[in-house]
């Protein structure tokens, strides 16, 4: 089972190796493969090594790992191009319980540029918001300190740093996580999704005591409003419920309903189901259409989409009739 480094193999041969320890599974001698593939030239070997060893649960394997980690810094650009190895590496790292903080501090300061078409680029983004997410489970560095570095990370250029940042901020937990969360909405950010996340995170963290304040952001409109109401759907709190059918009962069907809709859709409870069964059965044209297009987020749970259906096609209106077959199948019951 040991990969060798001989010149005559292709690099595709040896993956192809690699990932054949999958079926032997954790025996002496596909541990020892791995180990060797650890130490080889190529990022996509460490790779593809790093990512089996997590799925063994391989912590005996946590020294090769480290000193992958290191080489792969070293001319990274070269060594490492897209970060494919050290991306795996972290994964693995933080999977396998490694918990020594300047490891990941190394990836979360960590800038790749790489030639592109036209200038150069960075590359690390993935990089850096793994580290920020695996560096709240160290115990070596006093816990403010930890705060310190996310909330330098949050400033990261990176939409998809940002947005890891802040499940690390959430997970760093505590009464400083909650505020820092709301100051991280009130203040905006360029991307709507990073502020969708950051009040995603809030509710879990807060519960009922966030709804108030990301009520707040549905009053916005456009796409903060939209971020919001799936945040509420996402948050799966009864509170929630209650406060997306008071919007929209509010609302009378201006453009922000769909957007409600959606958000009802997202907490997938009974009764927001069943709300949104009452508009498909009784409510006016558009704003049917509108609860049918939310329902079409359970399009592959056969119940709902069964129930959404009839309620469509039982509708006087062929327009209601022809999106409840288009979202939800053309399967013919009685009086279709």
């Amino acid at each position: 089972m040991a990969v060798p480094h001989s010149r005559g193999n292709k690099l595709e041969q040896q993956l192809a190796g690699l990932s054949a320890l999958r079926t032997a599974g954790p025996t002496a001698e596909s541990i020892d493969a791995l180990r060797a593939a650890l130490s080889h030239k190529s990022n996509l070997m460490v790779a593809k090594a790093a990512t089996i060893a997590m799925e063994f649960e391989q912590a005996s394997l946590l020294p090769q790992l480290l000193a992958a980690w290191s080489r792969l810094f070293e001319s990274p650009a070269e060594s490492d191009p897209q970060c494919w190895g050290k991306n795996a590496l972290v994964r693995a790292l933080k999977h396998l319980r490694h918990d020594c903080a300047p490891t990941y501090l190394r990836g979360l300061h960590h800038v790749q540029m790489e030639p592109v078409w036209g200038g150069s680029e960075d590359t690390a983004a993935t990089l850096r918001g793994a580290c920020a997410l695996a560096l709240t489970q160290c115990l070596d560095l006093p816990r403010l300190v930890i705060g310190r570095h996310l909330v330098d990370a949050l400033a990261d250029p990176k939409e998809p740093v940002r947005l890891d940042v802040i499940r690390a901020i959430e997970g760093w937990g505590g009464e400083e996580a909650g505020l820092l969360l709301r100051l991280k909405a009130k203040l905006g950010d360029k991307e709507p999704a990073v502020i969708g996340q950051t009040l995603e995170s809030l509710l879990r963290l807060d519960g009922s005591a966030a709804i108030l304040f990301v009520d707040g952001f549905l009053n916005k409109g456009g796409e903060l409003a939209e971020e919001a109401a799936l945040a509420l759907g996402a948050s799966r709190l009864p509170a929630a419920f209650d406060l997306l059918t008071e919007r929209y009962r509010e609302s009378g069907h201006a453009a922000i309903g769909p957007v409600l809709l959606r958000g009802l859709s997202s907490l997938r409870s009974t009764e927001a189901i069943d709300f949104l069964l009452d508009l498909v059965r009784t409510s006016r044209p558009s704003a049917a259409k509108q609860a049918l297009e939310a329902l079409s987020l359970h399009a592959e749970t056969p119940e709902i989409a069964g129930r959404a259906r009839e309620a469509g096609i039982g509708r006087a209106e062929e327009d209601v009739r022809d999106r409840a077959r288009k979202l939800f199948g053309s399967r013919p019951t009685n009086g279709d």
